[in-house]
């Protein structure tokens, strides 16, 4: 018959009660992240609604139309490395918030010819692109979140897929060859793994201060879902 030590119960219920303590502030950092997230996408909205009410779109897109897209495409992918740099090495919380709102307001001016563009040639396909975008970054996250599958192996694979993808606009633009409907579908698998990758490392790795760093890093991948969804969506409605 074993001996019970009484002396090992409180070392037990201390780590008990450390685990849940650090639970509980995991919990709270990962509903700051997400509501910060949600508010970002508010914004974006917002602001993409002024610039269509005040007419600063079709300025915008005017101005557009007279640059290669491929480029728009190029400094698209540009603006989201920058954002991912800021959500990384910004350390103090207001540092975070200035960067999530020039982040939100680049990708609000951006956005905005594609949107004037869909909104004109493909009435709903912005309502439907939003849609997938949503459902998509919902389930990867629920993945995400709930195996126990290491993404970190990821990582490698997003950085050289960015660089390659980046090297296929330039190219594009150098020589004038189109970037046709494929090249959407990997981009829209490109911002999928790095949904799952983000929200695991936001997870596992990112202090608890950083819940506004760590939004704008999701808010980049959402971004770049929706802009290659949509432009599967307006492709198919031409």
């Amino acid at each position: 018959m074993q001996s019970h030590d009484p002396r090992q119960q409180p070392h037990a219920t201390a780590d008990a009660l450390e685990t849940d303590q650090l639970a509980s502030m995991r919990g709270v950092f990962l509903s700051r992240v997400y509501g910060h997230l949600a508010a970002a996408i508010v914004a974006f909205t917002g602001i993409e609604i002024v610039l269509f009410k005040t007419g600063a779109a079709m300025a915008i897109t005017e101005f557009v139309m007279g640059v290669n897209w491929l480029l728009i495409l190029g400094g698209f992918m540009v603006v989201g490395w920058l954002g991912r740099r800021i959500a990384y090495s910004a350390g103090s919380i207001s540092s975070q918030y200035g960067g999530l709102f020039i982040y939100v307001l680049g990708q609000s001016i951006i956005f905005a010819p594609m949107l004037v563009i869909a909104n004109a040639y493909a009435p709903g396909a912005i309502q439907s692109a939003a849609a997938v975008t949503l459902i998509g970054f919902t389930l990867l996250t629920m993945i995400a979140l709930s195996m126990r599958q290491n993404f970190s192996f990821l990582g490698s694979i997003l950085r050289w897929a960015g660089v390659v993808a980046l090297m296929a606009i330039v190219g594009g633009v150098v020589f004038g060859f189109e970037l046709g409907t494929w090249f959407s579908v990997g981009m829209v698998a490109l911002a999928g793994a790095a949904v799952l990758y983000d929200t695991q490392r936001i997870l596992v790795t990112f202090p608890d201060d950083r819940f506004v760093g760590a939004a704008l890093e999701l808010f980049a991948s959402i971004a770049l879902m929706f802009w290659y969804v949509l432009r599967l969506f307006m492709g198919s409605r031409r």
